[in-house]
């Protein structure tokens, strides 16, 4: 059962009538789902994809993303999912590299069009997602409202997904690195279904749970953490769009949703928003967060105010994904204090520098076209070297206390400065840049950008920002700009940004 499309005819055998998806006006049963994915399988072995391939995915939290992924890997295929904030040339570097002969892509989604904006560099196969409204046709666009009266070979693709091997790569997910360059990290159907079964069973996840999802399909806490976690226990998964306060508060009370994940700021919204007190949150049962400090205030309101009977700390990163959790008798200090223990069979080190390191099965197999990075990764005994600097306790549980790379986190997501610091280098009038993540009260951490500008150059706060947001998923976007004359350097001339930071805050 190790691969993702014998997890899916189990789960269709085992909890075939109980709802799999809730997505609006669209209810499908565990049932209904393998048929519909079997179908979108067999449109896609029509339109030319064959095992082995890859196909993107660039559309926000729907049944569709459900739909689409798991037919891809049922197909033979690999799923490459994309950023939706990604911008077009972002997305246009993420289809060359993965090499994708498919994008399932959304239609207009919050004022833009992704398909326009990748102009001639599209894959030959496109599969449109109506996300506001059905789209106009498009010469060589297959829109989703057409897939039902396509004729498929369901033979041939339930025979493709016969033939997955747990060791076949299920999926390649991108992730920026310190050079600013992104790599895609490669798992397998073994891996991928690895870190969502020991997610689940520490969150004791089961058939009766529904689970809302916040977290963007795209990144592996959507995808692995929440529809695999979900496929492998029955349990129900309601995608959100986009995050409202109030929507996923009434969602919760309509649906008696009892899992919640996301990044600490959800729940600090929703324990501010003035309408907290017109929903009934009791079926809440289970909270797993992350990505930020969490402080003990926090645990202790989620559970008196949210309802939540067990709030969960975590960590991972793509190259591993789910590395340590807390476990539901740990206390609030604990859970706030610490990311938990090691899961998913991992073994976790600390190098003389502080840097932990990971071993184990679900260590990536490597970045896609790039072995370079991953000799870089992944030493010679195994070890992938994370870049966060941290300590294990007595009882195996790890704290994270520093980065060695200067990623910081805004609002859930990571964020790179050397990467923003190469947009900013393509602005004229710029000569230098150094950019740092600052806190924040509401994302955690945003981007303050430090710049030097060019002799007889004069850019503005203004044209910088428009400069990024043209360039930049929006949070990778500084939220503040500062010119200097000059940036603080060490003797070596290495621009020192812990003296940015130390000003900063």
């Amino acid at each position: 059962m190790e691969t993702i499309p014998a997890a899916l005819a189990r789960a269709a055998q085992r909890f075939g009538h109980r709802e799999a998806l809730v997505d609006g006006p669209v209810r499908l049963s565990y049932a209904e789902l393998r048929q519909r994915v079997r179908h979108c399988a067999g449109v896609f072995a029509a339109e030319g994809v064959s095992p082995g391939d890859r196909v993107a995915i660039c559309s926000p939290n729907t049944h569709h993303w459900v739909i689409a992924a798991l037919a891809a890997q049922y197909a033979g295929a690999t799923l490459v999912p994309i950023n939706t904030r990604f911008t077009g040339p972002e997305m246009r570097d993420v289809l060359e590299r993965s090499e994708a002969v498919a994008l399932v892509v959304a239609g207009e989604f919050l004022g833009v069009d992704r398909l326009a904006e990748l102009g001639d560099a599209r894959p030959r196969t496109v599969l449109r997602v109506p996300v506001e409204g059905e789209p106009e046709p498009t010469p060589g666009v297959l829109d989703w409202s057409a897939l039902e009266s396509r004729e498929v070979d369901l033979a041939e693709v339930d025979a493709r997904a016969a033939a997955v091997r747990p060791g076949d790569v299920s999926d390649i997910l991108f992730t920026s690195g310190t050079t600013g360059r992104s790599k895609g990290a490669m798992s397998s159907h073994r891996q991928a279904l690895g870190v969502a079964e020991a997610w689940a069973e520490c969150g004791v996840l089961g058939e009766r749970d529904r689970y809302l999802v916040i977290n963007p399909f795209f990144h592996s806490f959507g995808y692995k953490a929440g529809i695999l976690a979900a496929l492998l226990r029955g349990t129900t998964l309601l995608p959100q769009l986009t995050f409202d306060a109030e929507k996923a508060m009434r969602l919760i009370a309509a649906e008696r949703v009892t899992v919640l994940p996301g990044p600490p700021t959800i729940y600090q919204v929703m324990l501010d928003s003035p309408a907290r007190a017109r929903y009934d949150l009791s079926s809440l049962r289970l909270a797993v967060t992350g990505a930020a400090t969490v402080p003990v205030a926090l645990v202790e309101r989620m559970q008196s105010e949210l309802s939540f009977r067990t709030v969960l700390t975590a960590y991972g990163l793509t190259e591993a994904v789910v590395v340590t959790m807390c476990r539901p008798d740990d206390d609030a200090r604990t859970v706030a204090h610490t990311c938990g223990r090691a899961t998913a069979g991992f073994e976790i080190r600390i190098a003389e520098s502080g840097e932990i390191l990971l071993r184990g099965p679900n260590v990536m197999l490597g970045y896609t076209g790039d072995p370079a990075a991953t000799a870089k990764a992944i030493d010679a005994d195994g070890w992938l070297h994370t870049g966060d600097v941290g300590a294990v306790d007595e009882r195996g549980y790890l704290s994270i206390t520093d980065r060695l790379k200067d990623m910081y986190i805004c609002g859930g997501f990571n964020v790179y400065p050397a990467e923003v610091e190469q947009v900013l280098a393509r602005l004229p009038g710029v000569a230098e840049s150094a950019v740092v993540g600052v806190p924040d009260d509401r994302l955690g951490e945003v981007g303050r950008a430090y710049l030097v500008a060019s002799p007889g150059a004069e850019p503005s706060t203004e044209d910088v920002l428009a400069h990024c947001k043209r360039n930049l998923a929006n949070y990778k976007v500084p939220r503040q700009v500062e010119f200097r004359t000059a940036l603080p350097r060490n003797p070596a001339g290495k621009v020192l940004k812990r003296v940015l930071k130390q000003e900063a805050s």
